[in-house]
């Protein structure tokens, strides 16, 4: 998985599958689109306005739990606009 982020649009992409598919991206809402193979496979979740959406109430921090073993692992996001 890749997580981008575009400053001069305030776009954040979360790709899970790198291979290059006809996909169709479906608007779930005014910041939320999803892009989906026709076979159902998600290739990637694009967040607009992804500065609101990402930093929300814990300043900007992404944080990773392993459900299973509950590892954490965090780190700061430090976005910038140019």
């Amino acid at each position: 998985m890749k997580i981008t982020y575009d400053p001069r649009y305030n776009i954040a992409y979360l790709r899970f599958r790198e291979e290059d598919a006809e996909v169709e991206s479906i608007r779930l809402s005014d910041e939320l689109v999803v892009d989906m193979a026709p076979d159902g496979t998600v290739y990637g979740i694009e967040l607009l306005n992804a500065n609101e959406q990402l930093r929300g109430k814990n300043g900007g921090e992404l944080l990773l739990i392993n459900e299973a073993t509950g590892e954490r692992v965090g780190m700061t996001i430090a976005w910038s606009v140019v």
